[in-house]
């Protein structure tokens, strides 16, 4: 599992923003100091998405090579969720304004 965490340091100790869910008492990390006077937050938080989308993508290589399949919904799924991404219902209104918009562009 890779979750990347913000957090302080501060007086020889790191201060979480949040407490990862882990699977145990003792779990191995790996810490990088950042400059803040040159760190932009919202470049900061898009690294941190990115990441997370990428270790979301290592799991899904990791469980199909163990064999451990699941439907392509299920995992598209899981997948959004991790990313706090809403689902959304594509219904046959959403289909017909896109062949409407087709056509209009010339397209169908």
């Amino acid at each position: 599992m890779l979750k990347t965490v913000e957090g302080i340091y501060q007086d020889g100790k790191v201060e979480l923003a949040e407490q990862p869910q882990t699977t145990g008492d003792r779990v191995q990390v790996l810490v990088t100091f950042l400059d803040a006077s040159t760190v932009d937050p919202a470049k900061l938080r898009q690294l941190i998405d990115q990441l997370e989308t990428i270790a979301g993508l290592q799991q899904g290589f990791e469980e199909l090579n163990a064999g451990q399949t699941r439907s392509i919904v299920q995992f598209s799924e899981e997948f959004l969720k991790q990313c706090n991404t809403p689902l959304y219902s594509y219904d046959v209104e959403d289909f017909e304004l896109d062949l409407k918009n087709l056509r209009e562009l010339g397209r169908l």
